[in-house]
């Protein structure tokens, strides 16, 4: 037996001992042994007047003492020594009672606490005999985890080789940096040598030939676009920016528009640099939503389709005021022909050396493109092309020196793909790819000034640089 175990049985017999005491020795304490009971169920008469009389005595099942006793009359027994000492003798068995109630309830809450500790004790021996047998499981598990990581470091061990290699290229680097420093600093030496001012009119008769040589320049075919070159990331996926191609060197505003819809809000900047920056210089507030994204400012004014008609508009920003408009006619509207983006993209104006044009669809051309020269004044017609590329299957379209360069798609992997001449009035099909970084464009159009193409990137404002094939103009030729 576990000494809890043992614990509690002593406690038990102790118990038993007492109440067997006080049921053999309380009679004779207050002098009542003279009286026996045969059995603890017998009952013997005693007239109360004799005296203090025990009738029964028995153990109850928890092993506590049961006494039965027969009091005399008070008037016989008040003056009684026996009943002093009977009283006291009360007060004691009383006590000892209580103390044993308490014992009880102690003994009853360790037995609880002995049977909860061998429920533990059994599971924890469970546990080690577990433990026992999966030692040998677990080891090997464990060894195999610790082989695993081993060769997972193996491949490391080429790669630590090729950082001894690159340490020493990186010491012959350092070595070639000093040597160029060197060479460097003998080159700023020499250069010194040269008066600035010289260097300074060395440089502005430069730019003067240069100026000289692209006045002599005829209009480009586009050979090549490289970029792009971000140059702000905000406003939404949709949206338009600008400058003005006829405005002088000293005026380098940008206009910029956000959204393709449900806008009047034009915002201007004084320069690329405040555009960048957010530096509003003013904000112009139009009579008329715009539809679409294919605005142009030229000459100081704004040229849009106004919302849900084929109307354009020609708004001053110097007068702050309509100055112009004209329906264009029978040209398709509100996403009837627009470009593959949507957009309400159906009429696209733009310019470029020559001029102010108007791009769209007509049903009498079959949802075809058609290309209108505008009187940058009126707004009227002064002459029209047709071709035969679908609307709704260009991306984007833009114009450099009278002819149209059409791409395939707004997505990534877009090129140009198709031209059409209004010099020649003959189309050709090209392969001209450029990068779309930003995978979405919902606005590309071309400055003459600047010979670059203004993009609307998925929120990011680009600019793409273009080559042209030039031919130079001659004396003979003037």
């Amino acid at each position: 037996m576990s000494p809890p175990l043992l614990k509690l049985g002593a406690v038990l017999s102790t118990m038993a001992m007492i109440s067997n005491w006080m049921s053999q020795t309380l009679p004779s304490l207050v002098g009542l042994n003279t009286t026996r009971l045969s059995t603890p169920d017998t009952l013997t008469q005693i007239s109360p007047k004799e005296g203090w009389q025990v009738y029964s005595s028995a153990q109850d099942p928890d092993g506590r003492c049961i006494c039965t006793v027969v009091a005399p009359e008070q008037n016989l027994c008040s003056r009684d020594a026996k009943s002093r000492q009977l009283r006291q003798l009360l007060e004691k068995v009383q006590n000892m009672s209580q103390s044993i109630e308490v014992l009880n309830l102690r003994t009853q809450r360790d037995f609880q606490y002995v049977l909860k500790m061998e429920t533990q004790m059994k599971g924890l021996k469970a546990k080690f005999r577990q433990i026992e047998d999966d030692r040998k499981t677990l080891m090997t598990k464990h060894f195999q985890e610790l082989k695993e990581k081993m060769d997972e470091l193996l491949p490391l061990i080429p790669v630590l080789e090729q950082y001894k290699t690159d340490a020493k290229l990186i010491t012959q680097f350092k070595e070639e940096i000093r040597n160029l420093s060197a060479v460097l600093t003998g080159i700023q030496e020499e250069i010194g040598a040269y008066d600035y001012e010289e260097l300074h009119q060395r440089v502005l008769s430069l730019e003067t030939r240069l100026r000289d040589c692209m006045k002599k320049l005829t209009c480009g075919k586009l050979m090549k676009i490289t970029g792009p070159i971000t140059v702000k990331t905000s406003g939404t996926r949709f949206g338009a920016w600008m400058t003005d191609p006829l405005a002088s060197e000293k005026n380098n505003r940008v206009w910029y528009m956000d959204s393709y819809t449900n806008n009047k809000i034009v915002r201007e900047y004084k320069s690329i640099a405040d555009f960048v920056s957010g530096a509003e210089s003013r904000t112009y507030n139009l009579p008329f939503k715009w539809a679409g994204t294919n605005h142009v400012v030229y000459n100081g004014s704004l040229y849009f389709n106004k919302y849900q008609s084929n109307i354009i508009i020609k708004y001053s920003f110097d007068m702050g005021r309509v100055l112009a408009q004209r329906s264009l006619e029978y040209a398709g509207f509100h996403n009837v022909y627009p470009y593959t983006w949507g957009g309400f993209s159906d009429i696209d104006l733009m310019a470029d050396e020559i001029g102010l044009w108007a791009v769209y669809a007509t049903n009498q051309n079959a949802g075809n493109i058609v290309i209108s020269q505008l009187n940058q004044d009126t707004l009227e017609v002064m002459k029209s092309w047709s071709t035969g590329y679908p609307k709704r299957s260009a991306g984007e379209s833009f114009m450099i020196c009278g002819t149209l360069y059409v791409t395939n798609s707004h997505l990534t992997g877009a090129k140009v793909y198709y031209s059409y001449s209004t010099k020649t009035s003959t189309y050709e099909y090209t392969d001209i790819p450029f990068h779309n970084q930003y995978f979405h464009i919902s606005m590309l159009d071309y400055n003459a000034r600047d010979r670059a193409l203004y993009a609307w990137n998925n929120g990011h404002q680009v600019l793409f640089n273009v080559t042209l094939f030039h031919i130079i103009k001659t004396e003979d030729d003037t």
